[in-house]
């Protein structure tokens, strides 16, 4: 057999926040930026890997014998490890990894990297696994072995997503519709020059405080509840009823967004990001004090509908709804004024700047 190429998109979320793993609603989409990987077979059980992510190193290990050793490399080795703990059956092989999507900026990189291996594997060993059945195993990876509490989305909207559209996830029931994305405005994507990581507490911290609100509301998950029951959560301690009363309103922020788009409405998208930040920053409490100044540079900007942060927060990246061909030059003008102010070295990421 030749070498098998596939490749993964990142991902942006326009909106919908820490709802994904409360069972709700988000509206993320691809973005131009990939990882791509090249397989070739080996006549043992050993898996040799190298990334661009980390020029010059290498890391190999033993099908059926993978270890978590708290690097990249384990994003990879999640896979595998689900693929044998379904009983798929695998040889092995020697990878190779390249890499546009920016790490540790809220575009997914890791999701991406996990899709990209599971649909290599897929084509290479002829499993048989559906888009969705790569979109849930690569969850399984990064959850169950990577250590890291993230939702579905990520990995769905890596798998299951068309260019130029939305893709509207139902995470409890994984129903998903394409939505194709507004004509009247574009996006632009901002690096804060921030790093944040899921493994890492505070976003863990968010998920427990979700499940506890949920307990202590007799409800399975926080989308259960509805804009009707937030007079309710008020009888939650601090900070429970703050986090619940984000994940209540942001599914029905998504809800109005997808509303907004079948409208082609981009004045209304734009004030449900505006609302969807303060609510991350009053509320959920994730995102940070340069993130903020990012999105009030943004705001100001006469070509621009609305901006909020993206992402797991406490650092990453903004989105920007910019009217139709303007996103470029926003892009440029809120990176330089966001430098000049903050200090942080800001990298426009979309759109792709040649």
């Amino acid at each position: 057999m030749n070498d098998v190429q596939a490749s993964a998109p990142g991902r942006v979320n326009l909106i919908g926040e820490h709802t994904d793993y409360n069972g709700g609603y988000v509206l993320p989409t691809v973005l131009p930026q990939a990882t791509r990987v090249e397989l070739t077979l080996r006549n043992d059980r050993m898996v040799r890997v190298r990334s661009d992510l980390q020029p010059g190193s290498a890391a190999e290990y033993e099908l059926g014998g993978e270890t978590r050793r708290d690097s990249w490399i384990d994003y990879v080795q999640g896979v595998t490890w689900a693929l044998h703990d379904s009983r798929q059956r695998l040889a092995g092989f020697d990878l190779a990894i390249t890499s546009t999507v920016p790490a540790g900026k809220g575009l997914s990189s890791s999701a991406s990297l996990e899709v990209a291996v599971g649909r290599v594997l897929n084509a290479a060993f002829a499993l048989g696994l559906t888009a969705l059945d790569i979109a849930l195993l690569c969850h399984r990876a990064e959850t169950d072995f990577v250590g890291a509490p993230v939702g579905v989305m990520d990995q769905m909207v890596c798998s299951l997503g068309i260019p130029g559209n939305a893709l509207f996830i139902d995470t409890a029931t994984l129903g998903v519709e394409h939505i194709p994305l507004l004509s009247t405005a574009e996006l632009a994507v901002i690096d804060s020059g921030l790093s944040h990581a899921h493994a890492s507490g505070e976003y863990g911290a968010r998920r427990r405080q979700c499940d506890a609100a949920a307990q202590q509301l007799h409800v399975r998950w926080l989308r259960e509840l509805t804009l009707e029951d937030l007079p309710g959560l008020e009888r939650l301690p601090a900070p429970l009823n703050r986090r619940a009363r984000h994940v209540v309103t942001e599914n029905a922020r998504v809800l109005a967004a997808v509303d907004a788009i079948s409208r082609s409405d981009a004045a209304r998208l734009g004030e449900l990001f505006l609302e969807s930040h303060d609510s991350m920053r009053r509320d959920f409490e994730i995102t940070t004090p340069d993130i903020d100044v990012l999105v009030e540079i943004a705001t100001r900007d006469p070509d621009v509908f609305g901006a909020r942060m993206t992402g797991g927060g406490f650092g990453g990246a903004v989105i920007i709804l910019c009217k139709a061909g303007r996103a470029r030059s926003v892009s440029d003008r809120t990176v330089i004024a966001y430098t000049n102010i903050t200090g942080c070295h800001g990298i426009a990421l979309l759109p792709i700047h040649n």
